[in-house]
């Protein structure tokens, strides 16, 4: 594992308000294909925190062990278990439902509970005077599905962030199969849902998602439980993430072809459908701002996003700064 040194990345974007920059935004990427780095910016090699990305890693073993089967998981709540949701009411509802397989009910997470990330939704529930609850919180898939992990491991479901328990040692190993490091080598540190979220190399990252979108060389457990993830995602694009959202957006536009999951702190994982492709995208100073015309760019100069596809994602995709009167007062810029 590298030094926990943050490196000197790169200028990656800079906002510009009028004719002068009002801020910048440094960070780093890497793109592999074939286990092989085609294209990086600053230190690909530094250890990041994953955060929300890690979910689909931290769901294979839910699969492998066959707990999903066992409680009859359905493929909606398959996509909601690698989910960073709104909270809108469908995700409430899927999460209600995958937690319900095992006996579980809203009392047995432990992932807090925040306003809905959707605004509108926020708005209506704050207006009936409904307090956020922990159904709505963007990671209740990923909490239950290490419910029903623990559960089907014969562990108190009570233990189920603990690091040391049986689930969450498996939920490590896997991520660091899939990311090519040993398991001693991969760091953890407290989520904002209170799981543990892993620190791994960001070529890694970029490795492990081109092994979840092409699976083929993997066992073939892993394989389907790749494939399962995948397939969930592309079927149910509004689960991953939700309105107004560049994750379901992306799936939408590009039918599944691209699996993207948003991080916390300005970090942005995809991998190509069988072209054994991944890129990680790290943002330095946490700005989720900057992922998204960062993303683009990088999609597109890699030749994985087409002009058609892009113009489909609508305002997600423009570079023009508006105010709050609809005017543009000044441009987004990318170096990627």
């Amino acid at each position: 594992m590298r030094s926990r040194r943050y490196p000197e990345n790169p200028l990656l974007l800079e906002l510009w308000r009028g004719e002068a920059v009002e801020s910048r935004h440094r960070g780093a990427w890497v793109a592999v294909r074939e286990g092989e780095v085609v294209a990086a910016r600053g230190d690909a090699e530094h250890a990041y925190f994953a955060r929300s990305a890690a979910k689909p890693f931290q769901a294979l073993p839910w699969i492998e062990s066959g707990a999903a089967d066992r409680f009859g998981c359905i493929p909606e709540e398959v996509a909601l278990a690698v989910a960073s949701h709104n909270g809108e009411d469908v995700h409430a509802r899927t999460a209600a439902s995958l937690l319900s397989r095992g006996g579980f009910g809203e009392g047995d997470l432990r992932c807090g509970a925040h306003a809905s990330l959707e605004p509108s939704v926020a708005a209506e529930l704050a207006a009936a005077g409904t307090r956020p609850h922990p159904l709505r919180h963007n990671c209740s898939g990923k909490h239950a599905a290490m419910l029903l992990l623990a559960r089907h491991l014969g562990e108190d479901p009570a233990r189920y962030l603990d690091p040391s328990s049986r689930a969450q040692r498996e939920i490590r190993q896997t991520a660091a199969q899939m990311c090519g490091v040993p398991a001693e080598e991969v760091g953890l540190a407290l989520d904002g849902c209170s799981a543990p979220t892993p620190r791994l190399p960001l070529r890694g990252i970029a490795l492990g998602y081109a092994r979840l979108t092409t699976p083929q060389g993997l066992p073939p457990g892993r394989r389907e439980a790749c494939e399962r993830i995948v397939r969930a995602a592309a079927d149910h694009p509004d689960l991953l993430a939700g309105r107004n959202r560049l994750d379901s957006a992306l799936l939408r536009a590009t039918r599944g072809r691209l699996f993207p999951k948003v991080g916390a702190e300005g970090f942005q994982a995809v991998g190509v459908v069988g072209e054994s492709s991944g890129l990680a995208l790290k943002v330095d100073d946490g700005s989720s701002r900057a992922l998204a015309p960062l993303l683009l760019a990088i999609l597109r100069r890699l030749g994985w996003l087409a002009p058609e596809e892009v113009e489909s994602l609508g305002p997600l995709a423009d570079t023009v700064l508006r105010n709050h009167a609809d005017l543009p007062v000044g441009e987004v810029q990318v170096s990627p």
